[in-house]
């Protein structure tokens, strides 16, 4: 896969992909430092917290050690018909077996501390305590026997104990024996706010403010990049026209003080090329106007010779002098059209070249693949093409067109029967007043005006021998000034 193909070209779209990455990059490095000291800080509070009630554990314990045995239970009895205690208290002849939640570094954690803390606490025991330390979900939870949940018992024994819906906590529970078979039970709710055990890492609250907070800059960025940018594809787009229309209006001077000056150099460049062509237009016109007088001056005093041979030498001079002027009037001529884009119908304007040719039994083959209009003017692209169509009935006999069309350029192949151009003079067929054929017809800018002109459309013009045979003329015009 080419991965600088999926990488956005347009300036807001890279602007706002590199926001959204530092964004993402400078909220993950916030969250990890918020998370870690956040972490931290719950696990030295959730230390503190389950020392505290490890502490009230071993305080329980020693007050029921302290009881008579006949009496534990009656005690019990009045704690539960009261409405219960912080904890839920019981003495079980055997261990309850305890469906503990998912290992966590806060599970962990408490029950570490309980366990510590209840040794500590416990030294009366007659022997080293079997301490149980687990936490269970209320659905799961066992109470009193094996067989017994904690959904089993009357409401008011657990509600101020155990019960906390809708959030249903993970309960702590505790175990420890006290003799041979008999073990007492203490189940309680770690206090808020670390009864969830939750180790998260951002909240679902956080993650939807985050989203927001990036949409939003991702909003306005957008606005903004795009208005500063307004401008800079209007400068664009006249860049691009600027070859086809040099008396386009200047553009108006808005945006950031950097597209301002830009601008401002912009509109000085095409008026100054604006001045150039006009001064270039001006001077060959006066010098093909100011050489008429002398040139037909001069052939009225050739007239005057008496030697035949001195006379034709002497118009043939002037003949050659009289056609290089010609020829590079035309040439400035021929390339600087002053007319406006409008979209152009290929398929007409192709037809209407080859209708004079295949009258007179020539044949030119038309490509038969419809082709969409292209924005271009008119009457320099039907030169160009007239012209290498031309060329290519007057050296090749005839002629077969074909196309490429697609959205973003139009190709046309115009290729020859003849016998092709020799590889070393390929590149000197475009330069002026070059003829390689031997007859007297044309000055040799034919294929150098076309050249231009598909240049001043921001499209390409080469030439090559086919394999076939014949001459492979390819024309390459873009779409991309259609919007321009």
């Amino acid at each position: 896969m080419n991965w600088k193909s999926l990488w956005p070209k347009s300036l807001v779209s890279r602007t706002l992909w590199l926001t959204l990455l530092a964004v993402f990059l400078a909220q993950i490095i916030a969250t990890s430092i918020w998370y870690t000291q956040s972490k931290k800080r719950d696990l030295e509070g959730l230390r503190s917290t389950s020392a505290s009630m490890a502490t009230m554990f071993a305080s329980t314990v020693n007050f029921f050690q302290s009881l008579p045995l006949e009496y534990r239970h009656i005690v019990l009895e009045q704690l539960r018909n009261m409405g219960g205690t912080r904890f839920f208290v019981s003495f079980n002849e055997e261990e309850i077996s305890i469906t503990p939640i998912k290992n966590t570094e806060q599970k962990e954690t408490a029950v570490l501390v309980f366990k510590t803390v209840l040794h500590d606490k416990l030294p009366k025991l007659p022997k080293l305590p079997n301490i149980q330390v687990e936490f269970s979900r209320p659905e799961t939870l066992h109470v009193l026997k094996n067989d017994v949940l904690l959904s089993d018992l009357p409401r008011s024994w657990v509600h101020n104990t155990l019960s906390l819906e809708p959030l249903n906590p993970p309960i702590l529970v505790v175990q420890i024996e006290l003799d041979k078979n008999q073990w007492l039970y203490i189940a309680a709710l770690l206090p808020a706010p670390y009864m969830m055990l939750k180790d998260e890492i951002i909240t679902r609250q956080q993650f939807i403010f985050l989203t927001f907070s990036t949409l939003l800059l991702l909003l306005f960025t957008y606005i903004m990049v795009r208005k500063q940018t307004r401008p800079l594809k209007q400068l664009a787009d006249a860049a691009n026209s600027l070859s086809l229309d040099i008396y386009q209006p200047p553009l108006k001077e808005q945006g950031a003080s950097e597209l301002v000056t830009a601008t401002q150099a912009f509109n000085r460049m095409q008026l100054r090329l604006r001045k150039y062509i006009e001064d270039r237009e001006q001077l060959f016109s006066s010098i093909s106007h100011d050489l008429k007088t002398p040139i037909t001056r001069l052939r009225l005093r050739a007239e005057l010779i008496d030697d035949d041979e001195k006379i034709d030498k002497f118009n043939h001079d002037l003949d050659e002098l009289e056609m290089m002027v010609k020829g590079a009037l035309q040439c400035v001529k021929e390339t600087d059209l002053h007319e406006n884009l409008t979209d152009v119908d290929i398929e007409h304007l192709l037809t209407s070249i080859s209708e004079s040719h295949n009258h007179h039994g020539i044949k030119v083959t038309l490509p038969t693949d419809p082709i969409l209009p292209i924005t271009a003017k008119p009457l320099a692209l039907k030169r160009c093409l007239s012209n290498l169509i031309d060329n290519g009935v007057k050296y090749g006999e005839s002629v077969v067109i074909s196309t490429i069309d697609s959205n973003e350029q139009l190709i046309i192949t115009i290729h020859d029967q003849g016998n092709g151009i020799p590889e070393d003079k390929l590149k000197a067929v475009f330069e002026p007043y070059v003829r390689l054929a031997t007859d007297s017809n044309g000055h040799g800018l034919g294929m150098g005006i076309s050249r231009n002109i598909i240049r001043a459309h921001g499209g390409k013009l080469t030439i090559k021998n086919s394999i076939k045979g014949g001459l492979l003329v390819t024309v390459v015009l873009p779409r991309l000034l259609k919007n321009a």
